[in-house]
């Protein structure tokens, strides 16, 4: 009996902040893939978590191979909840589906990870929902055996633990997490397991990179393996984003028809002076914004085509007009994007929410994102992408990254925001030519090479909910 079937599946998501995950040109940085294969109870598992524990990387996930077990025929059912099925054959498993979620997993986008029942031996109708990994980790006994599987990886490990050890692992796992008899356990391993290992199994060692005798107990090896896994991930992140953001806030052209700016009536600058000055009571701060919000809302949705429409008037005449768009999902860039929530409320009913965090790293100033929720179906979606302000455009490319990696097309997304920096505006210009960019106000003067605005709104977030020291 396979791993898998005395343990449920592990899944594994640590999140302390994802960094920024493209290249300079504009493409998704490609997660950073381990695999880790190994006998039965060698401690593949354990082998990842220290891995896991050992690195201190950010969002890194850990994919059981027990989750891409295929669906079962009728007699191979029948013959399972009799233990006189196979599960340790190579043919049990459903190698285009693990292909399939690890290649989306890798290329950072957000992907469903197939779940498996071992009460009813066939897949479970839930799924696990992942995105934004970092560093993948593939464990399983075949996880070093599909030749496509193994191209993706960046590291190959297989831990070989001797059998005896495992075999003393199982029975006494199995005896006490599964109250079976010692006897059908033995039994079992000498018909199935001890024979998939040595035909299938221990060929893979073959394909390692590093092979760690004794498993978790060789604290040497994995150390070594830990240093040289980490030397690695080192490379693979060295290209940031930080240097094409300011390769591309410097000499570029102007965005041209994907910036909308919104026409600088006398009220729009009234209401910009109102915000800008720091003695504005909170009360004036909330009323104004929420205008300013609502303007901004309208030429945003104004963006997206509309397809034309005749209606019958009270008169008994008809009028030829257009649709207002539907499935229209605002998505919020916390915190300070939540001011326009309202806005997009009173202007476009039924409208979806989604929320994004998107924090600078103190150290880096990078942008990492901590947390993601859109809501199901978005990649049909309108999306409004909403924050009070536009600096150096890097929230702004990463909040976009998102929605692309969650299926929206790049003409269905138009960023809003109350304020920005020509520099911001065609950052993301030159990242996402399709993107509209809809701005209240456009401040061109802006400190050096801090791309700070020098007549901006302070901490837009704290003015507006009162959460200011």
């Amino acid at each position: 009996m396979a791993d898998g079937h005395s343990r449920t599946s592990t899944l594994m998501l640590r999140s302390a902040g994802r960094p920024p995950w493209y290249t300079p040109d504009g493409r998704n940085l490609p997660a950073y893939m381990v695999g880790i294969a190994g006998a039965s109870a060698s401690g593949k598992t354990s082998v990842a978590r220290r891995i896991v524990e050992s690195l201190d990387v950010p969002w890194v996930v850990i994919v059981s191979m027990d989750s891409f077990y295929r669906k079962l025929t009728p007699e191979e059912s029948r013959q399972a909840f009799l233990n006189n099925h196979d599960f340790d054959h190579p043919s049990s498993y459903d190698y285009g589906a693990a292909l399939t979620a690890l290649e989306r997993l890798k290329q950072g986008l957000a992907t469903q990870v197939p779940q498996y029942d071992f009460t009813t031996h066939s897949p479970s109708s839930e799924t696990q929902y992942v995105y934004g990994a970092s560093v993948i980790i593939f464990e399983g006994i075949f996880a070093l055996y599909d030749p496509k599987i193994l191209a993706m990886m960046d590291v190959k490990i297989f831990v070989d633990t001797d059998s005896d050890v495992c075999l003393a692992r199982r029975i006494r796992r199995d005896v006490a997490e599964r109250a079976r008899d010692p006897l059908g356990v033995l039994q079992q391993y000498d018909r199935f397991v001890k024979p998939a290992y040595d035909g299938f199994v221990r060929p893979t060692t073959n394909n390692a990179d590093i092979i760690i005798p004794r498993g978790l107990d060789n604290e040497v090896a994995i150390g070594l393996m830990i240093q040289h896994v980490q030397r690695r991930l080192d490379a693979h992140h060295a290209v940031l984003m930080r240097p094409a953001l300011v390769s591309r806030c410097r000499g570029l052209d102007g965005p041209g028809d994907s910036l909308v700016v919104l026409r600088q009536t006398n009220q729009v600058r009234a209401i910009h002076t109102i915000l800008c000055n720091r003695d504005t009571p909170r009360s004036d701060f909330v009323f104004y914004a929420d205008r300013l919000s609502r303007l901004a809302i309208e030429h945003g949705l104004a963006q997206f085509a509309l397809e034309d429409k005749t209606v019958a008037t009270p008169t008994g005449r008809t009028y030829r007009g257009c649709a207002i768009a539907p499935d229209v999902t605002g998505v919020t860039v916390l915190r300070a994007g939540g001011v326009m929530e309202k806005a997009l409320h009173s202007v476009a009913r039924p409208a979806h929410y989604g929320k994004i965090l998107i924090v600078a790293d103190p150290a880096s100033r990078e942008p990492r994102l901590h947390y993601a929720k859109l809501p199901p179906g978005i990649a049909q979606h309108k999306v409004l992408l909403m924050d009070a302000t536009i600096v150096s455009g890097a929230n702004a490319m990463m909040a976009i990254r998102i929605c692309l990696d969650h299926g929206v097309p790049e003409h269905n997304i138009v960023f809003i925001a109350l304020l920005a920096t020509a520099q911001g505006t065609r950052a993301i210009h030159a990242a996402f030519p399709a993107v509209k960019t809809v701005v209240a106000i456009l401040d061109p003067h802006v400190t050096g090479d801090d791309l700070l605005i020098r007549s901006g709104y302070g901490l837009f977030g704290d003015r507006y909910f009162g959460t200011e020291d």
